[in-house]
């Protein structure tokens, strides 16, 4: 697949009232849950669909209550290049990750602390001998 950069690109503009803003944000809303499977897929995002599209909803929710037009418009500028960098696969997969946070797959495998962690590493591998016994 070849990366259009222009292709999800949008206009900067202004919301004329509440209204407007309120269509531009369901609008953004709307392409970023249609778009969970295929992030899913470029990805390789080891959740499913639905943990993909319930962290989507919690990022626009983070914001219902912006009662300033003009945040308002500066968000949804920021959601339209977050949504144009991941969707050209301009980010990279520790980027989709870092929203998962509290889905972390790799938290049960990280040491408490340093020490552990080098005393496990240290005693858990085995370094193999080149030399053959004689014989």
């Amino acid at each position: 697949m070849a990366v259009t950069p222009t292709q999800f690109a949008r206009t900067t503009r202004s919301s004329a009232n509440w209204s407007d803003a309120k269509r531009r944000v369901l609008a953004a809303y709307r392409e970023w849950i249609r778009a969970a499977p295929e992030i899913q897929t470029m990805y390789s995002v080891p959740f499913p669909v639905a943990v993909i599209r319930t962290r989507m909803r919690q990022e626009f929710e983070r914001h219902r209550f912006v009662n300033k037009l003009p945040v308002v418009d500066v968000l949804l500028m920021q959601n339209n290049a977050e949504y144009q960098e991941t969707m050209n696969f301009w980010k990279q997969t520790t980027h989709v990750m870092s929203y998962f946070k509290t889905e972390n797959f790799r938290a049960e495998r990280l040491p408490t602390n340093f020490m552990s962690g080098f005393l496990e590493a240290s005693f858990s591998t085995t370094i193999p001998s080149s030399r053959k016994p004689p014989g």
